[in-house]
């Protein structure tokens, strides 16, 4: 028997939080390897923006706003790509925030709002599209995890137990779906460079430590997390469900590095 292949002609795939960042990188990537691509976020203009580059490497998109905190959001952009493109294959659940702060002062309010967009939007996403692929008994979801799914890290602990629960939600979904012929899986990026962490990298002493403790001795960059992204929305992972794919240089598995 042959390998599937490594490649998304004919698929579609939706990327929610795909228009700056490490989605934004994911959806491109998803478009160069062959899907139609529908990068969502609240942001029209960025939308527009990201809309355009997944047009000039040739492929199909909408331009679609969306917010993982309201479900009637959700479904217009499920109900729009479905009108447009007939199904949808591939979801991508990339929307996030954070916030530094001492957990013994952080506030209800802030540690709320994390969980909200992080978790639960993550899951009101999965629960909108997953009932559609179940529906036609095919799909692939692809979570974004994070290096605080399993490490520590200081004054992030409402982010770290947010995406330490979207690792558990992606085991979740992937065992009560498995049986509907859809994966469920989560990418977990070590340290990326973006637009919105430049400064912390470069200039503190908590980017200094990312290094240090990361033995390719650089941080990512986000076209580097394309390729986990095609392979787990492939048809070539056909077989992989519940997986958290880790992509850190090696940070993970870091000890001693000197």
């Amino acid at each position: 028997m042959g390998c599937s292949a490594i490649e998304l002609k004919n698929k579609v795939a939706v990327v929610i939080g795909g228009t700056s960042g490490i989605g934004r990188a994911i959806a491109l990537g998803l478009a160069e390897a062959g899907a139609d691509v529908i990068a969502s976020s609240r942001r029209i203009e960025q939308v527009e923006a990201t809309a355009d580059e997944i047009q000039e490497i040739g492929r199909r998109t909408l331009r679609v706003a969306s917010d993982v905190l309201d479900r009637a959001s959700l479904q217009g952009l499920l109900d729009k790509s479905v009108a447009s493109f007939e199904k949808v294959d591939i979801l991508v659940n990339s929307a996030g925030r954070t916030r530094r702060g001492a957990t013994l002062d952080f506030s209800d309010e802030d540690w709320n709002k994390i969980i909200e967009t992080n978790l639960t939007g993550t899951l009101r996403a999965c629960q909108v599209f997953g009932r559609h692929m179940i529906e036609r008994r095919y799909g692939r979801i692809i979570n974004i995890a994070s290096l605080s799914s399993f490490v520590s890290l200081l004054e992030v602990a409402a982010y770290s137990a947010s995406k330490a629960a979207v690792a558990s939600l992606t085991k979740s979904l992937a065992i009560e779906w498995a049986r509907h012929g859809i994966c469920v899986n989560a990418i977990a990026p070590g340290v990326f460079r973006t637009a919105l962490n430049e400064r912390l990298l470069d200039e503190t002493a908590r980017g200094q430590e990312f290094l240090l403790r990361t033995p390719m001795k650089r941080f990512g960059r986000v076209e580097e997390l394309a390729g986990a992204a095609v392979f787990l929305a492939s048809d070539a992972a056909s077989f992989v469900t519940g997986e958290i794919l880790v992509v850190d240089g090696g940070l993970l598995a870091s000890g001693v590095n000197q």
